[in-house]
């Protein structure tokens, strides 16, 4: 966070705090997390809140869904969760990753990170996405 129009980190903390707070109140999520590659936190003196970021003009909040319910439903929730907080501002809603029934964590507020309850699209079987075959070689030195 740069910039003259960048929030006070302050600002941002409060923010963050209750971004992430309403996001996990909404059904459809199970929790915040980031996406590799693709970091979605805001950064703050002494701790960082993952899944939420907060900018100048623009607020991301990435999510853990749950199986089921359409994807566009889930962002709308995590939408209408998040504008009154941020009326002037962007909201970006990503799902990064979707939680399988029994593969939740057992609190909502538990973030899915890497190694965490929370699935890909191969691995939630989701309709269309396949997982990708082995090829020869690799089964063949697996087995």
């Amino acid at each position: 966070m740069t910039g003259r129009d960048a929030p006070a980190p302050a600002e941002a903390a409060e923010l963050a705090d209750l971004i992430a707070a309403a996001v996990i109140g909404c059904p459809g999520v199970i929790g915040l997390t980031q996406t590799p590659g693709i970091p979605v936190a805001t950064y703050l003196p002494g701790r960082t809140v993952s899944g939420v970021a907060v900018r100048a003009g623009e607020v991301e909040v990435c999510v853990v869904a749950r199986y089921g319910p359409p994807l566009p439903q889930i962002a709308e929730q995590v939408r209408q969760a998040v504008a009154p907080l941020v009326p002037d501002r962007v909201i970006d809603i990503v799902i990064g990753d979707i939680a399988l029934p029994g593969a939740e964590p057992e609190a909502k507020g538990e973030s899915a990170g890497p190694g965490q309850p929370g699935l890909s699209g191969q691995q939630a079987a989701v309709p269309g996405v396949r997982p990708k075959k082995q090829d020869k070689r690799e089964e063949s030195a697996n087995g």
